[in-house]
């Protein structure tokens, strides 16, 4: 797994500070069998939230107010893995691009970026370290307690030393339009468009586009997993995990596609790069959680399943445990670069 340069720890928050306490406040859960007897699994890892729903972020303003559903256990968990899997390829077209915004684009001549569905703004400590000049982030999240967790933790200096500041805003896509992104740089997301629904990408590329505003979407499921050694299971998890992430028209493993159509017919360019999680013994706490929340999702989808999902799940935690797995989980990252709205070319 490629090393990642050292991030600043989520700060010490009153709430949760391990799985243990996390379940007396409602944010874990626990599944039935996963190594023989219940198991916990952190909040957020699997089985999917609720049908269009991102966990942190309400994607419908008909949708009633629910306890969080994402873990910051879970989101600091992933987030080495995410920092070394989204693709550097795509930062020298976004820098292009940011450097050609007009003099005074932003905040004190800087950019504003919007992060929707931040978590505790992983997003952020990746990227702004990466970009060169004064920053803004809004961070849009349905979850204050993540988004003080995101504030808090937020990176302060750019890539050449200048000012990142920060503001958090409870987030809704069903809301998100062209004037919501007035004075916008940047749209940023990770592992959103996989739990959207078509229109609802239509939606976000609309109010993108709209806006004259790019947009670099990280992390969205590919529909495909490597595990080695191989099982003669997991072609069949793999297939039940896919169609879970697929009830009720979400998109799924789809949604990349859908994206680059939507943005593509509204005249953006569009480049989409791998974004793997490489896992192994480095890894193991990850990929525990990780297989436990996948093979939850599938059996839930396919009911059927649970009996061999039992002795799976066994031999590949004590797999695991031994050092001796190592996971792909393959992503796509995509990135977006729309016409401005003063008509410079995109």
């Amino acid at each position: 797994m490629r090393k990642t340069t050292t991030r600043r720890a989520l700060p010490a928050q009153p709430g949760p500070k391990d799985v243990t306490d996390a379940k007396t406040k409602g944010v874990s859960y626990v599944t039935e069998s996963a190594a023989g007897g219940s198991s916990e699994v952190i909040a957020g890892a699997g089985p999917a939230p609720r049908p269009g729903e991102r966990p942190t972020l309400r994607l419908r303003e008909s949708m009633p107010e629910e306890p969080p559903r994402y873990a910051p256990e879970w989101l600091e968990l992933r987030e080495g893995a995410d920092a070394a899997a989204r693709s550097l390829d795509l930062l020298d077209p976004l820098r292009i691009r940011l450097a050609d915004l007009p003099r005074g684009a932003g905040r004190s001549g800087g950019i504003v970026v919007h992060d929707l569905g931040c978590g505790t703004g992983s997003m952020g400590r990746w990227l702004a370290p990466r970009l060169d000049g004064a920053q803004h982030w809004v961070l849009h999240d349905r979850d204050p307690y993540l988004l003080h967790f995101a504030a808090v933790a937020s990176p302060r200096a750019a890539a050449d030393g200048s000012r990142v500041s920060v503001e958090t805003r409870r987030g809704d896509v069903a809301r998100l339009t062209p004037d919501a992104l007035a004075g916008a740089s940047l749209v940023t997301a990770s592992a959103l468009l996989d739990v959207l629904t078509r229109a609802e990408v239509e939606t976000l590329a609309g109010a993108c586009v709209g806006a004259g505003c790019p947009a670099l979407l990280t992390l969205s499921v590919a529909g495909r997993v490597e595990l080695t050694p191989s099982d003669p299971l997991d072609a069949e998890i793999t297939d039940a995990f896919n169609a879970h992430q697929r009830r009720t028209g979400m998109l799924g493993p789809d949604a990349v596609t859908v994206a680059c159509e939507a943005f593509a017919d509204r005249g953006a360019t569009v480049e989409v790069h791998p974004s793997a999680w490489h896992l192994g013994p480095d890894e193991a706490a990850l990929t525990a959680q990780w297989l436990r929340g996948w093979v939850g999702a599938a059996v839930e989808q396919r009911p059927e399943l649970r009996e061999p999902a039992d002795r799976y799940v066994r031999e590949r935690l004590a797999a695991c445990e031994a050092g001796e797995l190592h996971v792909v989980v393959h992503h796509s990252d995509l990135l977006a670069l729309v016409r401005p709205t003063d008509g410079t070319p995109s």
